[in-house]
């Protein structure tokens, strides 16, 4: 996450926010972020209302980890149309900022 903060001015001069979506509850986000200097927004869905809705969640019952938000990209534009999507399966593997600012401008999005 630390390299998205330091990828924050080219994300802003793209015309672009960067938001974390957690399923942590807000008090361990919060805490986290401050632990991590973290700067860009994080949200809490801890009642998991937003991750099923975007396939970032885990729903096969038989999983040992149901219901366990996956690691997750998306690009939305302004008028909330999805525009790129990438789902990790495995929640090690993290897309560095470079790959989500050409996503960003492949999308056409600004």
């Amino acid at each position: 996450m630390a390299s998205f903060d330091a990828a924050l001015p080219q994300f802003e001069a793209a015309g672009a926010q960067v938001v974390g979506v957690s399923g942590d509850a807000w008090q361990a986000l919060a805490a986290w972020r401050t632990q991590n200097n973290i700067k860009h927004l994080h949200l809490s869905d801890f009642r998991r209302q937003m991750l099923p809705a975007y396939g970032a969640i885990v729903t096969d019952e038989k999983s040992p980890i149901f219901r366990y938000p996956k690691r997750a990209y998306f690009i939305i534009d302004r008028n909330g149309v999805v525009k790129y999507v990438k789902v990790m399966d495995n929640p090690l593997n993290l897309l560095e900022p470079q790959e989500v600012l050409a996503a960003l401008k492949a999308a056409g999005v600004s």
